[in-house]
């Protein structure tokens, strides 16, 4: 199974400078809370999902304290109106975009993505013109900066782990472990036991094929593409972006 895109590597080390920031904690509040509404239990033994959304905080570095305190609030009951809805469309190049959003009003959201994509060169599709591209899995990402990770023991451990299948980064410094969706979280425990550094640990579309784009950071299609992942990302309203670019 082929790795994650520079722009997914750019992201992981954005990502580790900007985890302070409350945005990052709005986000998976709002993930952790629709979860919890949805499948009716705060205990992550039971609810998979909710397992994965803990394990993504944590490896966003948000407190076991504001944690706790989130899913105190969730089983109180506390109201909220957001519904989950996906936007499917192309991207410079043709590169496949899927982005999912939490949100209480859809007009603006759909407003936003769509001005997005038509600034950047892309184009906003109909339900289903990408989706078909794109399967779910359970992606832990272990970090492998210093490259010292043996391949051969990883193997053992991550055939003893049940991944169903992982890739060495050498480009990110991580290893992209795979299994079924909902189990990332418990893959990473158990890698987590061999000392192994877990990075983040959640649901995320793979796609199943890749389309080719130039890594040139002046080749106008980079620069667009680049651009129209870090507003999407950036919108209060879009709690993961998916695509199928390969540098």
């Amino acid at each position: 199974m082929a790795g994650h895109s520079k722009w997914n590597n750019i992201k992981r080390k954005k990502g580790e400078k900007d985890n302070a920031r409350a945005k990052i904690f709005t986000k998976i509040s709002r993930e952790i809370l629709v979860c919890i509404r949805e499948n009716g239990s705060a205990d992550p033994n039971v609810n998979y999902k909710l397992r994965d959304l803990i394990s993504k905080a944590k490896s966003n570095n948000i407190p076991s304290d504001n944690i706790e305190r989130l899913l105190k609030k969730a089983q109180g009951g506390e109201k909220n109106d957001y519904e989950t809805c996906v936007y499917e469309g192309y991207g410079p190049g043709g590169v496949a975009v899927l982005v999912s959003c939490l949100t209480d009003n859809r007009n603006r959201t759909a407003g936003e993505v769509r001005h997005y994509f038509d600034k950047y060169g892309g184009n906003l599709g109909t339900a289903g013109c990408v989706s078909f591209m794109f399967s779910e899995k359970g992606v832990a990402i272990v970090d492998n900066e210093d490259e010292e990770i043996s391949p051969d023991t990883f193997m053992e451990h991550a055939i003893e782990s049940g991944a169903e299948d992982y890739n060495f980064d050498s480009d990110g410094g991580v290893i992209e472990v795979y299994t079924a969706a909902n189990e990332a979280a418990r893959i990473g425990e158990v890698l987590a036991t061999h000392g192994y550094k877990i990075l983040s640990a959640q649901n995320e579309q793979i796609p199943s094929t890749y389309t080719e784009i130039s890594g040139n950071e002046d080749d106008e299609q980079f620069k667009k593409m680049t651009l129209l992942l870090e507003m999407l990302e950036d919108n209060d309203d879009v709690q993961n972006v998916w695509h199928n670019g390969k540098i």
